[in-house]
């Protein structure tokens, strides 16, 4: 196992940084232009574990596709409703977009498959989503563990499979479904996927209190890009499927989950970062993390690129701060609030602990660790100002990631002011963001102490 010496920082930032495409857009626009008439030209596509994964399961199921990595690009030659291979094996890795849209995918489908996937993604939660299947009649057969993954499946229009033109366009109508998405907004996203161009109208009726989230809209709002009929009344999402989705050249927006971990070392070093094409009108939920910063007495504003962070005048402020909107940065703020004037409190976070890891575990693990109280809530983490002044220099503290991306690169922040932190197992990283320590190799270097 390899590990990753975090650069301690002398200097305030004053950076433009470059990340990669958003990896919940790019597999989301991957499967449309799958399910397109037609040829689909995707610019700016993230490349790492998660979305290689994707895209070899979506030629294992017999798609075309043009994969130009140097530039970004994906060309896919969408089948419509007819997924070309009608048997086939394939291995989602441990993306949790994969797992939870294909799987609703293939089994809204005529043919028969088995899902594979990663040691850590048969350990993330898929009940909610196999009840769903399981009440529709679709037959699942676990593989390992029940309730999670690998499995094999036959699609729901297997028995009505016509051999000249795929699914059956007598099965035209309308599906209705509950869904809890209590515990994961992906299971939502992957019906609203499934649905657009399937032939039926999907009504996916919401069960539990939560309704939406931000990774809802920003699905909704990408199949109205692909010209599919979407509406929700406050309880029930309804997918017009019945008209063939548009094929069409896509450009996907940077990564913000990935722009946000350096948006936040400029609130804790100093000085100002600004991030390549960061603009306020993203779609993507943790463009809500600049708000926090502003709370915390950061200040934003346009820059040349992209969105410009500037860090306090003065110190740190802690927030009380409800996260659930936007979870997967409750790590990056974990990581800084040991550095603010006074306490952080991050609730509304409860489901993280099923995420790659249990994340309020490593937050309270790692935080412990390094000498900094911590307190755990019900839904979430109370986190106290540091004293720096009694932060031993002499030692190497190793950060325990759990295998989990966010887990490694949030930690990585605490290190730029707390010598001697050690990541354990940075290859991680590749799951999201495959060069984020060559990144910040590259600024240390260009450290003048």
């Amino acid at each position: 196992m390899t590990t990753y010496e975090v650069p301690m920082m002398k200097r305030k930032m004053k950076d433009i940084i470059k990340v990669p495409g958003s990896k919940s857009l790019s597999n989301r626009v991957l499967l449309l232009a799958a399910k397109s008439e037609g040829t689909s030209v995707v610019s700016g596509v993230q490349f790492s574990d998660d979305t290689r994964h994707f895209l070899q399961s979506l030629r294992d199921l017999g798609y075309e596709l043009e994969i130009d990595e140097k530039n970004y690009q994906v060309t896919v030659r969408g089948c419509g409703r007819d997924i070309p291979k009608k048997k086939a094996t394939i291995d989602v890795g441990s993306a949790g977009t994969g797992a939870r849209f294909l799987t609703s995918f293939l089994a809204f489908s005529d043919g028969e498959y088995e899902i594979q996937c990663s040691e850590q993604m048969k350990k993330r939660p898929m009940k909610e989503l196999f009840g769903t299947l399981e009440i529709m009649g679709i037959p699942i057969q676990y593989l390992e563990a029940p309730g999670h993954l690998p499995i094999k499946l036959q699609g729901l229009f297997t028995t009505n499979r016509d051999a000249d033109s795929g699914m059956n366009d007598a099965l035209v109508q309308t599906y209705t479904i509950d869904l809890d998405i209590s515990r994961s907004t992906q299971y939502l996203t992957a019906w609203l996927l499934t649905f657009a161009g399937s032939g039926v109208v999907g009504r996916i009726h919401i069960t539990s209190e939560k309704k939406t989230g931000t990774y809802i809209r920003m699905t909704m709002d990408l199949l109205k890009d692909f010209g599919v009929p979407v509406t929700f009344d406050g309880d029930t999402y309804v997918v017009d499927g019945r008209e063939p989705i548009k094929a069409q050249n896509y450009q996907i927006e940077v990564d913000m989950s990935g722009a946000c971990y350096f948006y936040a070392s400029a609130a804790i070093l100093g000085g100002e970062v600004e991030v390549e094409g960061v603009h306020r009108n993203l779609h993507q939920g943790d463009l809500q993390f600049l708000h926090v910063l502003e709370l915390m007495g950061c200040t934003v504003e346009e820059g040349e690129k992209g969105l410009r962070l500037k860090g306090p005048t003065g110190t740190l402020h802690g927030v009380h701060i409800n996260m659930n909107q936007f979870s997967d940065q409750a790590l990056t703020l974990a990581a800084i609030a040991p550095f603010a004037d006074s306490v952080t409190e991050i609730t509304g976070i409860a489901h993280i602990r099923g995420q790659e890891c249990d994340r309020i575990h490593a937050i309270i693990d790692n935080l412990s660790t390094l000498g900094i109280r911590v307190e755990e809530l019900e839904d979430g983490v109370r986190i106290y100002p540091l004293n720096m002044s009694k932060v031993e220099v002499t030692r190497k503290v190793m950060i325990h990631t759990f295998e989990d991306h966010r887990v490694a690169m949030s930690f990585t922040l605490t290190g730029l002011r707390i010598p001697g932190i050690v990541i354990e197992n940075p290859e991680c990283c590749r799951k999201t963001f495959e060069n984020y320590f060559e990144i910040w190799d590259e600024i240390s270097n260009n450290t003048k102490v």
